[in-house]
């Protein structure tokens, strides 16, 4: 088992996707950044989410998007460089009781790379590391990179992420045939939010992702319908707006 109760809620790169002010708070903070963990974790919650790739000089650094603010982008730029924090020293940072879901932004450039630079190679080793001190979740769009984790961590469960054109419903045999932990979906991609009424109702994709030994996340609903995805059986949401949602729920 993942989470220890569902729904869990789980703070979208720390307490939010976006520059938001934390209750209290003067100034906003950046999203996929300490202060931005540490927020999500005054909220109230136990696990984050966090978006991680690699730089130019094999560093892990967290960051969403494939470019900085600035256009550059991350693969080719050194750490230092970035300007962007580094997995390890945030890792240093969190509290051991705080659990991390690690969204892995794999880059293109991992398919002609040396194997020994490619960004699961990368990660290996500090995953290993950092399993044994807290919880992890492994969550990524490519199966690539969860089949080679997979392989790597026993014991560390992972996640397939889907999007719009591959979604929900095509996912859960996906995860299920590679052996993984976990499924998500964006809500602009599952029942509730999408607009195809031919599709199977969520709670039925949901049902069939549990009997496969699956658990569910669904990531970015809204407090007003994050009862709606409770009420459908999602084990966890990533959430952007953490006190609505701890308080719709």
């Amino acid at each position: 088992m993942i989470f220890e109760h569902a729904p869990t809620v789980i703070g979208h790169r720390g307490f939010g996707s976006g520059d938001l002010t934390p209750p209290g708070a003067e100034v906003p903070v950046a999203e996929n950044t300490l202060p931005s963990m540490l927020a999500a974790v005054e909220a109230g919650l136990s696990w984050i989410e966090i978006d991680v790739t690699r730089t130019a000089d094999d560093d892990l650094v967290l960051r969403h998007d494939p470019t900085t603010s600035d256009g550059d982008y991350v693969v080719d730029l050194p750490a230092t460089a970035s300007g962007l924090p580094r997995l390890t020293d945030v890792f240093d940072a969190l509290p051991p009781d705080v659990a991390v879901d690690v969204d892995v932004k794999t880059v293109l450039e991992d398919a002609v790379d040396a194997p020994s630079r490619r960004t699961g190679a990368l990660l290996l080793p500090v995953l290993k590391r950092e399993a044994e001190r807290r919880r992890l979740l492994v969550t990524s769009f490519d199966p690539a990179l969860l089949a080679f984790l997979r392989d790597g961590l026993p014991g560390v469960p992972l996640g397939l992420l889907t999007w719009l054109r591959f979604p929900l419903w095509h996912a859960v045999p996906a995860a299920a045939g590679l052996g993984l932990d976990a499924v998500g979906v964006h809500t602009g991609s599952c029942g509730i939010d999408h607009p195809d009424t031919r599709l199977r109702p969520l709670e039925h994709c949901v049902d069939v992702a549990h009997k496969a030994g699956l658990e569910t996340v669904v990531w970015c609903p809204s407090a007003e319908k994050a009862p709606d995805y409770a009420a459908a059986g999602f084990d966890a949401m990533v959430v952007n707006d953490v006190p609505g949602v701890l308080a719709a729920l």
